[in-house]
């Protein structure tokens, strides 16, 4: 067992530029390295290629299936050498390099059954539940396995004893006596992407929890009754609803429990899975968990999960396109709003440098596109997955002896430029502010059309609500949530027409942007959780220019009509409270909050040309970001923000400001990241 640490010793901690280690700030720029698919003799020379282009820390998974020998029983390099975890933690830790610890139970990392031992995920009790109570399987290359229930007692009880397994090899490499400064629950908990309302998890285990949350939800039996519309309701017999049968809001309370309860299963199960390997010995670093790509559709509730973990980012695999632009921008903007309401670095927890074979090729191109986006949309940290090659897996930049590729020279400049441009100290200008609320995408969740098709991948291929929700109105007299996702796509055009700078933010961070100048502008299906309302009413009372729309907050989160409602009032002048169902309305209030609160706006053509502007503490401009994802090369002309020349901080190439404007070539998916200064 591994020896107590002392006291004395300060614990890593984390700030807006990254981990906080003693009197240093370390940037969050790592690289994934897999240390069990390599040759020992190869570890050295990898981890120096790491080293040598710029990242600070090395991403490492440590995966159960490939140490388990048999129950209890585990080989750390005992028997096959490249299984030496504390061989491997000795070397970073020789050269310098901090590690970032990923133990699962679920790490994918294109493993068959995802890391997890094949004999606890063929155990029944360990295996989430349809409807039907038949085991949940994923049918994922190169073989289909059970889903394992996050839910299951059994299942988290194996888990418990791996993590034990993993603390006594690593307990005593946690900084500052070891490499170890950061640790990962989990991995994309999104139920093993069979994240369908109503298709799992019906575990006994989880069944007797759903009791509970409900229990917890309604104070008496006839609450339950009076809400569900159902006079034999009762806490022990309930069962939750296993398809979508809705025909009137009255009917929604049941599908929204439902999937709010899969969101709280979920932060229930980390928790657990956090007090584990604490109890175990892994304490005293920050925690942190990664979001997988269309989280909002999932059940990941970002607000419950940042009550677990300090540090919660997101995954990025994306192409270079102008769809991919718009949800990278909305994911990280949403990111970035969040970490800066906890004071955290804006991590990306994988991003795509190669792909694996069996999905679509990711290029260089995309590569460069998707990581210069994120950056330009806040971005202040990431993990490129995969910095070093291995099996089932194409174009790192470091092949699997730590021989640097080509491809490897665009990472090494890009992690001078950040640096050099000091990117991760800087704040990008926003305007306006849209607010979406968890309610909102819980309605989305359980309105979705296709079954058990997973809401999340229908979004990686573009469609959303209204490509994918039921159009009934539920006695709405409107598709409520296919409206709310028009409206949030009509204001975001609108914006983009104007070239008025915005982001996203979920409605967990409403007390974070109320007080924050400009223009707030909430997403509202009709319902609205009773804290946010509160924050809203508070907000407007306050003189905030804050409005909602296209509907009135008349109900709450299950879409119970609010008694004694008070109607809003405009807080800040001309600025409208309630922006309905219409272009007409939507113009009407970009020009009145324009006017009112002088929005500014980046000049930027032709229209397929967007730009983000970056200041420092002192107000600044210090970087510009011009992003082309059209599919031809342009000329572009965007304001200079004052400055009299720009350089490209990755190709050196200058600009010249004329009239107070730059112009300057755009090839096709492009972004260029220009340093703005006073002269050449």
């Amino acid at each position: 067992m591994a020896p107590p640490r002392r006291k004395d010793k300060a614990h890593p901690t984390l700030s807006p530029q990254g981990l906080v280690l003693g009197a240093q700030i370390v940037p969050l720029w790592a690289g994934a390295v897999h240390y069990f698919r390599m040759a020992v003799a190869h570890w050295r020379p990898a981890l120096e290629a790491v080293k040598q282009l710029g990242f600070r820390l090395v991403d490492i998974y440590v995966p159960w299936a490939e140490h388990e020998l048999s129950k209890g029983s585990y080989d750390f390099g005992r028997i096959a050498p490249e299984k030496d975890l504390r061989a491997f933690l000795a070397l970073c830790q020789e050269l310098d390099l901090f590690v970032v610890l990923r133990p699962g139970p679920h790490i994918n990392a294109e493993l068959t059954g995802f890391g997890i031992p094949e004999r606890v995920l063929w155990e029944p009790d360990c295996q989430a539940r349809s409807p039907n109570g038949k085991p949940v399987v994923l049918p994922v290359p190169p073989l289909a396995f059970p889903v394992p229930s996050y839910a299951s007692t059994a299942f988290l009880d194996e888990t418990d004893e791996w993590y034990r397994a993993v603390a006594e090899q690593t307990s005593d490499q946690l900084w500052p006596d070891g490499p170890i400064v950061l640790c990962q629950v989990d991995n994309e908990g999104a139920m093993y992407f069979r994240d369908g309302v109503y298709d799992q998890d019906y575990h006994p285990d989880a069944l007797a929890l759903f009791r509970r949350f409900l229990k917890k939800r309604y104070s008496t039996v006839k609450e339950l009754s009076h809400v569900y519309g159902d006079a034999d309701a009762t806490f022990a017999r309930l069962e939750p609803p296993t398809s979508f049968d809705a025909t009137h809001r009255d009917q929604l309370a049941p599908h929204l429990d439902w999937a709010e309860f899969q969101e709280h299963l979920l932060a229930e199960s980390f928790l657990r899975m956090r007090r584990s390997l604490e109890a175990h010995g892994i304490k005293g670093i920050p925690f942190s968990h990664n979001l997988p790509l269309s989280e909002g559709v999932t059940p990941l509730d970002p607000g419950r999960l940042s009550r677990v973990v300090e540090l919660l980012g997101q995954d990025y695999y994306h192409g270079a396109s102008a769809p991919s632009r718009r949800e990278i921008a909305q994911r990280t903007s949403e990111l970035r709003t969040r970490c800066d309401a906890h004071a955290t670095p804006a991590f990306a927890c994988e991003l795509g440098a190669g792909f694996p074979p069996f999905f679509p090729p990711l290029t260089p191109e995309d590569q460069s596109f998707t990581t210069l986006c994120a950056l330009a949309y806040g971005l202040t940290g990431l993990n490129a997955y995969m910095a070093v090659d291995r099996d089932r897996w194409i174009g790192a930049p470091i092949d699997v002896r730590g021989n640097l590729r080509k491809s490897s020279d665009w990472w090494r400049v890009l992690l001078e430029a950040v640096e050099r441009t000091r990117l991760r100290e800087l704040h990008r200008d926003i305007a306006v502010r849209i607010v979406i609320p968890r309610s909102v995408r819980r309605l989305a969740r359980v309105c979705h059309a296709f079954g058990p098709l997973s809401a999340a991948l229908f979004q990686v291929v573009g469609g959303g609500a209204p490509e994918a929700c039921f159009e009934d109105d539920l006695g709405f007299g409107a598709p409520v949530s296919i409206d709310t996702e028009r409206f949030v796509r009509r204001v975001e055009a609108k914006l983009e027409a104007a070239r008025i700078p915005f982001g996203f933010a979920s409605g967990d961070c409403l007390k974070h942007v109320a007080p924050l100048p400009g223009w707030t502008i909430i997403a509202c299906s009709g319902a609205l959780e009773p804290k946010l309302r509160a924050t809203l009413e508070d907000a407007l009372r306050a003189g905030a220019a804050m409005s909602v729309g296209p509907f009135l907050p008349t109900f709450d989160q299950r879409f119970t009509a609010v008694r004694d409602l008070r109607p809003l009032r405009a807080g800040h002048g001309s600025v409208p409270c309630h922006i309905g169902d219409s272009d007409e309305e939507l113009h009407s209030a970009l020009e009145a909050a324009t006017a009112a609160l002088t929005l500014p706006h980046l000049a930027a053509t032709p229209e397929q040309v967007f730009v983000t502007l970056h200041r420092n503490d002192a107000g600044r401009a210090r970087l510009l970001f011009v992003i082309n994802p059209g599919q031809a090369p342009v000329e572009a002309t965007v304001s200079a923000a004052g400055a009299k020349f720009a350089e490209d901080a990755l190709s050196g190439e200058g600009f010249g400001a004329k009239l107070g404007a730059l112009h300057l070539p755009m090839p096709a998916r492009s972004v260029r990241m220009l340093e703005l200064l006073e002269k050449a």
